[in-house]
């Protein structure tokens, strides 16, 4: 089979298609034939050898994948052949074939195509535990969603308003990504490239606060973000996009009650039930068309240096996927 790996850190020109032997199943795996790969922030981060945990080399990128399942170890019990799955894995993504344990594998619902389901995943997950379960998002609350039009940011959007959220509040660079914010469901969409951001959420909630803040990007926008807090708020960090990492007197947390929570996705991953009832969660709210995904891009295999480029290029929307 051919798969993209990396044998040293660095740009994309790093990713090298290679040939080698199908994996073969054993006790609980199963072999997935994989038809649609995930794109995401965490494999350019592993390819950099910049990642939250060490990136081992030689190197297979890839955390989302779905397909058929053509083979199953000899201890399966929960997956048969010819299944239409979803799963995320640890690595191993960029391939024509994926050897999965069957725990972490998830049947497709009926009428749900592999591209909207490689979606799902790693930026679904995301926003679903970031909101709920670090973020504790209770009924009419307000959400403030960085990066709006993101991957994570339009999912956000959608599943706080599913959770109750009495107003969600977006921020985004352009114009045409606020729009896509507010036609995806935000009551609220501010410019964060201007100074004055900030002001602009405090008065769309009337002076008080957010209740809930969705933070990825690190620097002066964690501190801002900080002061956008209602009492009580709690600041969720899932990443450092900006690539400044940030003190704080913890000291600062005390006037208001406030919290300020990391988020982590493979700890999730770590928790098998929760895990698969949320996820399938999300595929249902796809399915019934309470979930909009957005599709940025589908390129072959081959082309996974283009696509990382790309992705980093930040003039993407939506979701990258690649087909073997």
């Amino acid at each position: 089979m051919k798969m993209v790996q990396f044998t040293e850190y660095g740009g994309p020109e790093v990713l090298q298609v290679i040939e080698v032997d199908r994996p073969v199943p054993t006790g609980r795996s199963v072999l997935i034939k994989v038809e649609a790969i995930g794109v995401n922030y965490a494999d350019t981060a592993r390819r950099e050898g910049h990642y939250v945990v060490p990136t081992p080399l030689p190197f297979v990128p890839g955390t989302e994948v779905a397909g058929v399942v053509c083979e199953v170890g000899e201890e399966t019990s929960t997956v048969r052949v010819g299944q239409r799955v979803v799963a995320l894995i640890e690595s191993g993504g960029y391939a024509e074939y994926a050897s999965v344990d069957e725990r972490a594998v998830i049947p497709l619902p009926d009428g749900l195509d592999v591209q909207q389901a490689v979606a799902l995943p790693v930026q679904g997950l995301s926003a679903y535990h970031i909101l709920k379960t670090m973020g504790r998002l209770e009924q009419g609350e307000t959400v403030l969603v960085h990066a709006a039009a993101g991957g994570v940011g339009t999912l956000a959007v959608q599943l706080a308003k599913l959770f109750g959220a009495g107003k969600v509040i977006a921020t985004a660079s352009t114009e045409e990504k606020r729009e896509m914010a507010m036609q995806l469901g935000a009551d609220v969409a501010v410019d964060y490239t201007k100074e004055s951001w900030k002001d602009e959420v405090i008065r769309a909630t009337d002076g008080k606060g957010v209740d809930v803040a969705l933070e990825m990007a690190g620097g002066d926008i964690f501190h801002q973000t900080l002061e956008c807090l209602a009492p009580f708020g709690r600041l969720v960090v899932y990443g450092v996009a900006s690539g400044q990492f940030t003190r704080m007197n913890p000291a600062r947390l005390m006037g208001k009650n406030l919290a300020v929570i990391g988020f982590f996705l493979p700890q999730i991953m770590r928790k098998q039930t929760l895990y698969q009832q949320s996820l399938h969660e999300l595929l249902t709210y796809v399915q019934t068309g309470k979930l909009t995904l957005t599709i940025g891009g589908v390129y072959p295999l081959e082309q996974a240096a283009d696509v990382h480029r790309l992705l980093q290029s930040r003039k993407t929307h939506g979701k990258l996927i690649l087909v073997p």
